[in-house]
């Protein structure tokens, strides 16, 4: 008979581990479809998705299936051997992409780590090694590694870091003007979000993709799409650049990829693949069994059509839910976003408090997140029932009219 573990807590967090996050005082402990419960068994409605990963929410029949199923068959192999779930998961997302050629990790920041080191491979295989210079953007997030946050364009990631990476110029976002200006024969790839999240939910236009398109054509750049919260069905296609027209050389994703299990990957063609060729680049758990079994799963079910409609209908749902909120309460400046991917920034009075809003929703029975200070982010399940998103937005609003019947002192 085993021995009891020990009582944890969210007190237990402060004495055992890094410091470098700050949860919520609440611990979910159970999650089913759009619900999560906690310790204390109060249930709340997920509008977050643990970072818009839970793309089909919690334990999904399918996923739970596909996990117990693999579970005892093979867990991990390495990159010494190839296995059949990873085979099958390149290439389903090889048919579902521009690409024909697939590299498994484990995050979106091994994703885009992978496709910032094959562009500078690639250019200087091609072109030689003046051609290593990396443009992103103000705002742009993608990821924690040291690579991947120097790409990243906010300052309050790489603070104490330093020295960084060099080669790396960034411009503001959606300008056309400057990215003109900036790409030259110095270039190896442009790197964009077609929707910025982390940095306020912010669409690319079309104008301004079309343009890093060309731009890089013609100075032989490649152009980086980091879809890795965009991808997976998050917008309403199964990847976001599907409703742009404008398509790139490499494409990272994870998040939503595995519904909740660690995966990524990074999308690419034949020709530029071969610029990583053997012992260039690798992964240890990256490609596991487990892992793209899983993911397949998740992949074959968001891919259907019914639920991509439902991630469009359901967006606009939100979104008119938000409006409606915003006109009575002058919280939120309107909406923005693409699909189940929304933001809700704050208007000028409120500006600086979105992390209120979510903190107030959460006493309300609503999980959403913050994009900054300045938005708050809604990215739900994307097989959400019409009636659980009417449900959000009724704790949304009773929220957002708990935080205006404040008094005028509180709401400096």
């Amino acid at each position: 008979m085993s021995t009891p573990l020990p009582p944890v807590s969210r007190k237990t967090f402060d004495e055992v581990m890094v410091p470098n996050y700050a949860p919520n005082e609440i611990v979910p402990v159970r999650g089913e479809g759009a619900r999560l419960w906690d310790q204390q068994g109060r249930e709340y409605l997920d509008f977050a998705c643990g970072i818009a990963v839970t793309g089909l929410g919690h334990c999904h029949p399918k996923l739970v299936a596909a996990l117990t199923e693999q579970a005892s068959k093979l867990w991990h192999v390495s990159n010494v051997m190839t296995n059949e779930p990873a085979l099958r998961l390149a290439r389903r997302l090889t048919e579902l992409s521009f690409a024909s050629r697939v590299f498994f990790a484990n995050s979106g920041s091994e994703a885009n780590e992978a496709a910032f080191k094959l562009a500078r491979k690639h250019a200087s295989l091609k072109h030689g090694p003046a051609k290593h210079e990396i443009i992103a953007f103000h705002n742009a997030f993608h990821g924690r590694t040291l690579f991947a946050v120097s790409v990243g364009g906010q300052e309050k990631y790489t603070q104490g870091f330093e020295p960084l990476p060099g080669g790396i110029t960034h411009l503001p976002f959606n300008d056309v003007a400057a990215l003109e200006r900036a790409v030259t024969a110095r270039t190896c790839a442009v790197v964009v979000e077609p929707v910025q999240g982390e940095g306020g939910v912010t669409p690319a236009t079309p104008e301004f993709l079309a343009a890093a398109r060309e731009l890089c054509t013609r100075h032989k750049a490649l152009l980086i799409y980091d879809e890795v919260q965009t991808g997976n069905g998050r917008t309403g296609t199964y990847f976001a650049y599907e409703q742009f027209g404008v398509v790139p050389d490499v494409l990272t994703t994870a998040k939503g990829l595995g519904g909740g299990i660690p995966v990524a990957a990074m999308l690419t063609t034949e020709e530029i693949a071969a610029s990583l060729s053997f012992g260039t680049h690798g992964s240890t758990y990256g490609g596991n069994p487990l892992a793209t079994a899983v993911a397949l799963a998740a992949v074959e079910e968001i891919s259907r059509p019914e639920t991509l409609a439902n991630v469009r209908a359901r967006g606009e749902q939100i979104r008119e839910g938000v409006l409606s909120t915003a006109r009575r309460y002058g919280v939120f400046d309107g909406v923005r976003g693409m699909g189940l991917l929304i933001g809700a920034p704050m208007s000028a009075a409120w500006k600086g408090r979105a992390k209120d809003v979510v903190n107030t929703a959460l006493r309300k029975g609503l999980w959403c997140l913050v994009a900054g200070p300045d938005v708050v982010r809604i990215a739900p399940s994307l097989v959400l029932s019409e009636a659980d998103a009417a449900e959000g937005l009724r704790r949304l609003d009773a929220a957002c009219a708990e935080l205006a019947a404040l008094p005028r002192a509180s709401n400096a």
